[in-house]
């Protein structure tokens, strides 16, 4: 069980890295992101992650927005898992 919770966490982590690298691309591509290709490719490999996001969010959440709220359910996703690694992890007291 505890394998899985660490492969899980690192799931996690290279999706947050993902979408924080997408977001330091499109401030560094001063407004031509569309046409950069390591934008382009951090996008699709995000595109399942905000696909679900924008499903669960409410309709007035703005499309720009949903990157940003993905990356703030990874992250309590990322500690939820963190907690669940370090009970995993502790002797049990008998």
């Amino acid at each position: 069980m505890l394998s899985v919770v660490v492969v899980l966490k690192g799931l996690v982590e290279f999706a947050g890295l993902l979408i924080l690298g997408q977001g330091l691309v499109f401030l560094m591509s001063f407004g031509k992101h569309e046409q950069n290709p390591v934008y382009r490719a951090m996008a699709f490999l995000t595109s399942p992650i905000t696909r679900v996001v924008r499903r669960i969010t409410p309709a007035f959440v703005v499309d720009r927005h949903v990157p940003a709220v993905a990356l703030f359910i990874l992250f309590w996703i990322w500690v939820a898992l963190i907690v669940a690694k370090l009970r995993l992890q502790m002797p049990v007291a008998g």
